[in-house]
C-alpha cells in the first residue's frame, strides 16, 4: 500500500502575490514555492488563481415521492458554438456564501429564491475543493427534505439576472440523466450521485 505523504499548509511558500482583476469575481497571479515529494523545493511556480469564494447546494429530496428538485438556467461558461448540448443547465440548487453567512444560511436562502420551496430538515452531505488547479471556492454539499408539489414555476433575483425554471424529477430518472449525459454539471452529478447512494437511508428517516 502506497504512503501518503503528509504535507501540510506550510510546506507551500508564496513568494509574490499580485491582483490582475477585481469584479463579479476575483483574479490573482500567485508565485510560489512548495515541497517535493523527493526532498528539497521545487523552482518558483507561477499560477493564475480565479477567487469566487464559497457556495453552497442542496440536494433538495422529496423522500415520500422518491423526487428531487432541480433548477434550469443559462451558464455562458457552458456556451461553446461548436457544440450540440445546451448552455441551459440542470443543476442543484445552489449560490454564493456571502460574507456573515453560513453555509446553512445560504442553502436555505436559496431553495427559496430559485425554487420557492422550503427546506423542512436540511443536512450537510459533505464539503470539496471546486477545481483546484486554478480556482479558490469551497462547495458545501447539503440534503434537505422538501415537498415537491411546491416546486413549480419561473424563479431568480430581477438585480441578479437570475431566469430559473423549476423541474420536479423522478430520482431513477436524475441518475439515468447522469448516465445520458443529460446533466453534466459536476454539482449536480456529484450531488445526484450521492442521493443514489443514500436515498434509502433519507426515506427511512424523513418518510
Amino acid at each position: 500500500m502506497s504512503d501518503i505523504q503528509k504535507f501540510t499548509q506550510q510546506d507551500i511558500e508564496i513568494v509574490k502575490e499580485e491582483s490582475l482583476y477585481e469584479g463579479f469575481f476575483r483574479l490573482q497571479r500567485i508565485q510560489f514555492r512548495h515541497k517535493l515529494f523527493a526532498g528539497g523545493m521545487s523552482n518558483i511556480v507561477t499560477r493564475e488563481l480565479l477567487y469566487k469564494g464559497a457556495a453552497s447546494a442542496v440536494i433538495a429530496y422529496d423522500a415520500e415521492r422518491d423526487s428531487v428538485v432541480l433548477v434550469e438556467q443559462v451558464r455562458i461558461g457552458a456556451y461553446q458554438p461548436g457544440l450540440s448540448s445546451s448552455p441551459w443547465l440542470l443543476e442543484l440548487i445552489a449560490g454564493m456564501i456571502e460574507p456573515g453567512e453560513s453555509p446553512e444560511q445560504v442553502a436555505l436562502r436559496e431553495s427559496e429564491e430559485e425554487a420557492g420551496i422550503k427546506i423542512s430538515h436540511l443536512e450537510h452531505v459533505l464539503s470539496v475543493w471546486d477545481s483546484p488547479g486554478s480556482t479558490v471556492e469551497r462547495l458545501y454539499l447539503f440534503v434537505g427534505k422538501v415537498d415537491s408539489r411546491t416546486a413549480t414555476g419561473l424563479h431568480g433575483l430581477a438585480n441578479e439576472h437570475e431566469d430559473i425554471k423549476v423541474h420536479v424529477v423522478d430520482r431513477e430518472t436524475a441518475y439515468q440523466w447522469i448516465n445520458e449525459g443529460k446533466i453534466d454539471n459536476s454539482i449536480a452529478l456529484m450531488g445526484i450521485q450521492w442521493l443514489q447512494l443514500n436515498y434509502q437511508k433519507l426515506q427511512e428517516k424523513w418518510c
